[in-house]
């Protein structure tokens, strides 16, 4: 475990709160202690309240916040002197935990306090950082775990049995080390580490302490012993496309709970557990510590044997697998709501992660960010494993206990919040000619609305640059829409990124050398109907096979042009390809109906913010008409300009509720024409 304190840098940050950033960034650094929103540290320190009197406070690390990247925004200051005062109360439930935390808070705009503000607040100890240490964990989650504890440690850290975070958790750490005052720290029985000091860096170098002494345990106990053993007989799904297999699955899980995207893990380090012979047993006992179960649910769904024999046959195992784990999740879930005073709401009964020997790691979520916290947290729960069982018999947490965690009144509150979701929220699209345009326009639009993107372009550099500005839920996908192999590694890369695609926007193409019939190049037409009519071509037919999958709704927008109904001359090969694009359009709605795939095609005329229309371009074309740049710009009858990112959310909004009763359509975008009309 790496100490990252620097006196170099710590010297920066002058200050109770600017160090308190300081230190909790770098107990956020390291994955092994926190992850995703986990651990919390505070301060106690002082501060002036409006009628300038010097105010007792805590700042403690605010809900949303990641340690990783907190700023002094993300610590909530609290009154301590009411907080001190909450500890002698006999009861407190959450929720008006909550509410007495928030309104006491300094500042009435700032994060909620961190559900264990009153275990920091009742510690006398100015700096108290708290983390989910994989090797603490791991020494406590075996039984007989407190002996181990002990054996590690002695009497220089309190043990505290496990209690759901709260009042109760903090009341009980409190008196703890009131009847131990000498503690360092304390370990929290299958849940974390909690080390406190007066300074930063002794609380630190506590924290830093204790998880390599927990390590050094650890790896001394297991030696050289190998924990995960190959598996004999492992199925491997030789023959399947991974895409097609990803899109089988998703489909399989929407059937109850909503849409789902899905991730692929099937990185060396995963496989290794995942085809063990062990996994079966470990994985059917529990998380790692209970805060996980909101995320993962209790357990993952291990498929011993699954069918790879085909896609057919391994869909209709996974349904079967799918169904009894559901089941099963039901009768947990009304088992535990029966004994509770306040009913609970069910939660979606699929699995968050399924393992798969001979595939992978699959997680799942509401969008690709949600899988992949999903999976970033049972990659660290498979340390935890082979930790644990290196000096132990692994164990967890009752099965009420998960529940009370997994069905807690703070989420069910979230839940009967409730509120609208974004229009294309949980889908993905393919957009080819993403990287400029109307591609990127489209990409924009369609994430402003909350789907998930596979961007397909030659420029591999530029859509490169798309994925760093736009972030996970856009993938980068180069390829040449002429070369059918290129084609459907594109959509197979995007369906393991996201387990879906639900969307298609057929925009790649390029506008043809203006030339007569009379004076026609045969590079000019082939050329022209090559990438403008079979390319599109095989792009819908690679698509079909995704969107047939996408549970009754899928939507196909194909990129038509003014030409189709008013040509000009000296553009044949580009009308002519337009034209039969729209008709292959035409016909696909007809035979793709009956999946739910809807098929349109948008006319756009006169797009100037394209790469086709350079400055020197528009001049040319505007003096042809004695007009100015700007009023050729406006050229139509609204005399409005038409940008890419306006046709961009027309085809978004093609994608969504507005249009789900309409296939078959052709939609012009061109500010009225009076050919067209």
């Amino acid at each position: 475990m790496l100490n990252r304190w620097n006196d170099q840098e710590a010297a920066c940050y002058k200050g109770d709160l600017p160090l308190r950033v300081y230190t909790s960034r770098l107990l956020g650094l390291d994955p092994a202690l926190v992850l995703h929103g986990g651990g919390n540290t505070s301060v106690k320190s002082t501060m002036t309240d409006i009628l300038g009197k010097s105010i007792d406070v805590l700042y403690i690390k605010g809900s949303g916040w990641d340690l990783e990247t907190i700023e002094e925004a993300g610590f909530p200051a609290v009154r301590m002197d009411h907080l001190l005062r909450l500890r002698y109360l006999k009861t407190l439930s959450d929720a008006d935990m909550v509410n007495t935390q928030k309104t006491h808070m300094m500042n009435a705009s700032s994060p909620n306090p961190s559900i264990e503000t009153l275990l920091h607040a009742f510690l006398p100890f100015k700096f108290v950082d708290h983390t989910h240490s994989d090797a603490v964990v791991a020494l406590t989650n075996v039984k007989h775990g407190e002996a181990a504890v002990r054996e590690v440690y002695g009497d220089r850290f309190g043990i505290v049995p496990y209690v759901q975070p709260g009042f109760d958790l903090a009341r009980v750490c409190a008196e703890l080390f009131e009847k131990a005052p000498h503690s360092e720290g304390m370990i929290l029985m299958k849940h974390g580490v909690f080390t406190f000091a007066d300074s930063g860096k002794e609380s630190y170098d506590r924290m830093i302490a204790a998880v390599q002494q927990a390590e050094d345990y650890l790896n001394d106990k297991k030696g050289t012993r190998v924990i995960f053993n190959a598996r004999k007989g492992v199925p491997t799904p030789s023959g399947l496309d991974t895409g097609h297999v990803m899109a089988a699955l998703t489909g399989v899980l929407r059937r109850e709970g909503g849409i789902k995207l899905a991730q692929l893990d099937d990185s060396p380090r995963v496989m290794r557990f995942v085809n063990c012979a062990e996994a079966k047993k470990l994985s059917r006992i529990g998380p790692a510590t209970p805060d996980h179960v909101i995320r993962t649910k209790a357990l993952p769904l291990y498929w011993e044997n699954p069918d790879f024999s085909s896609l057919a046959a391994f869909e209709a195992d996974l349904a079967a697998q799918i169904d009894r784990y559901i089941a099963d999740y039901k009768v947990y879930f009304e088992t535990f709501n029966a004994e509770s005073a306040v009913k609970k709401i069910l939660l979606d009964p699929n699995p968050r992660v399924l393992l798969i020997p001979g595939l992978g790691m699959v997680t799942t979520g509401g969008s690709v960010k949600d899988a992949g916290i999903v999976a970033d947290i049972y990659r660290h729960t498979i340390d935890v494993l082979e930790w644990a069982a290196g000096h132990g018999e692994y164990s967890v947490l009752t099965p009420l206990d998960l529940f009370n965690m997994e069905y807690w009144d703070l989420e069910q509150a979230k839940l009967r919040k409730g509120g609208s979701k974004p229009a294309l929220a949980g889908r993905v699209a393919v957009v080819t000619g993403a990287a400029s345009g109307i591609g990127a326009g489209a990409v924009r639009e369609m994430l402003a609305q909350g789907a998930h993107v596979i961007g397909v372009d030659l420029n591999a550099a530029t859509l490169t640059a798309l994925q760093k500005e736009l972030g996970s839920a856009f993938t980068a996908a180069p390829a040449d829409i002429t070369d059918p192999r290129a084609l459907a590694g594109a959509f197979e890369a995007g369906a393991r990124r996201y387990g879906r695609i639900d969307i298609l926007f057929a925009n790649a193409g390029v506008f043809s050398k203006s030339c007569t019939i009379e004076e026609m190049d045969p590079a000019i037409w082939n050329g022209g109907m090559n990438l403008n009519l079979s390319a599109q071509m095989w792009t819908l037919k690679a698509a079909i096979p995704y969107l047939k999958r996408s549970g009754g709704r899928a939507d196909v927008v194909l990129m038509g042009s003014k030409n189709v109904p008013a040509p000009g001359p000296g553009a044949a090969a580009y009308s002519c390809a337009k034209a039969a694009l729209t008709q292959l359009g035409r016909v696909a709605a007809l035979e793709l109906a009956q999946y739910g795939i809807r098929v349109n095609t948008v006319h756009p005329d006169a797009v100037f913010d394209t790469g086709v229309w350079t400055e020197d371009t528009l001049k040319a074309r505007a003096a042809h008409y004695g007009l100015t740049v700007e009023q050729y710009k406006r050229k139509n009858l609204l005399k409005t300009e038409i940008t890419s990112r306006q046709v961009g959310k027309l085809v978004a909004d093609m994608c969504g509720p507005a249009f789900q009763n309409t296939t078959g359509a052709q939609v012009p975008v061109d500010g009225g024409n009076d050919r067209v009309i």
